[in-house]
């Protein structure tokens, strides 16, 4: 009987470099703190669905550099409970982004490939993996997957009975098109409004949310279309649409939101393995995704299921404006 989830995809590190200003061309800033972390979709999840539930096997599945960035991914994740046997090592560097944080402010990325840009269907066993569940991400971000890579490798996952899930980056591009035909081979499909509305080619307002789910039905989603906003979470299924509105947060309650997305979809993902109804999978995700906004980073802000329903017991949700 096959257990656990598989989380496959992106893997790199970020470097979180804090200054007082952004310097115009030419100029010099000074950088006041230097941090590092882990990100990317598959240590993102994977961390947050060992933390959300100890007990559930997870298995990482990427590619790392032979450095320092890639034994600090995989001992980050090993020292979390996550399976790391099937990350392999590829001959270039691993993949990483300079953020440029200015303090209380924006922040500006500069990314590299890296060894990401390797990863694709040649990368596992994709028919063997010992998983119920595989969720696949990040597309537009994983050159070979977007090139058709990611079509092939959801094709063998459901051909061996796993269920598959995928999400995506954010990207202003005409791109989006690339995958579409991977949504035939795609079980549970897991975006924000804006990946929601790219896909669909529907402007991302809450009053289209339920058109751009159904729109997305149909090229070929099999169980579940899932949409988060800030405002509010919604799931298109066989037992109809439902919407949960998101948590009214307290002022100075948000710490960062890197990893939120993430953070929403590990809890979407603990969800649906646990076969809850879509009300619970969106309430449990909603609750998941206040957790990662407590801390600054992508994964210190994730706790057991316990402890995250504590920590939302006495805040309030926010009114529900969405027209059905």
């Amino acid at each position: 009987m096959r257990t656990g989830i598989a989380v496959a995809g992106s893997i790199l590190v970020d470097k979180i470099n804090e200054i007082s200003a952004y310097p115009a061309s030419g100029e010099l800033t000074k950088i006041k703190s230097v941090q590092k972390s882990v990100g990317g979709c598959v240590p993102n999840v994977a961390v947050d669905l060992k933390r959300l539930s100890p007990d559930l096997s997870v298995f990482a599945v990427g590619c790392v550099g032979n450095d320092e960035d890639g034994a600090f991914v995989t001992q980050t994740l090993n020292k979390n409970g996550v399976d790391t046997d099937r990350i392999v090592c590829a001959n270039e560097r691993t993949s990483f982004t300079e953020v440029m944080s200015v303090t209380g402010g924006q922040r500006t990325f500069f990314t590299y490939a890296g060894a990401s840009a390797s990863f694709g269907y040649d990368s596992a066993d994709w028919s063997g993996l010992p998983v119920k569940a595989l969720h696949l991400g990040y597309f537009l971000l994983l050159e070979k997957v977007d090139r058709g890579d990611g079509e092939k490798i959801l094709k063998a996952a459901q051909e061996a009975g796993i269920k598959t899930s995928i999400d995506l980056v954010s990207e202003n591009s005409d791109r989006y098109a690339l995958v579409l035909p991977c949504l035939r081979y795609t079980d549970n499909l897991i975006v924000n409004e804006t990946e929601a509305g790219a896909l669909a080619g529907i402007e991302p307002t809450e009053d289209n949310l339920l058109t751009i789910a159904r729109k997305l039905k149909e090229y070929g989603v099999k169980e579940r279309v899932i949409i988060h906003t800030p405002t509010v979470g919604v799931c298109l299924s066989q037992r109809g649409f439902t919407a949960v509105p998101s948590y009214e947060l307290p002022a100075g309650f948000i710490k960062g939101t890197t990893g939120a997305g993430d953070a929403f979809c590990a809890g979407a993902l603990i969800g649906i393995y646990q076969e809850r109804s879509d009300e619970e999978i969106l309430r449990f995700a909603s609750k998941a995704a206040v957790a990662a906004l407590s801390q600054a980073d992508a994964i210190s802000g994730m706790r057991t299921e316990k402890e995250i329903e504590e920590l939302c017991k006495n805040l309030g949700r926010k009114k529900l404006c969405l027209s059905i």
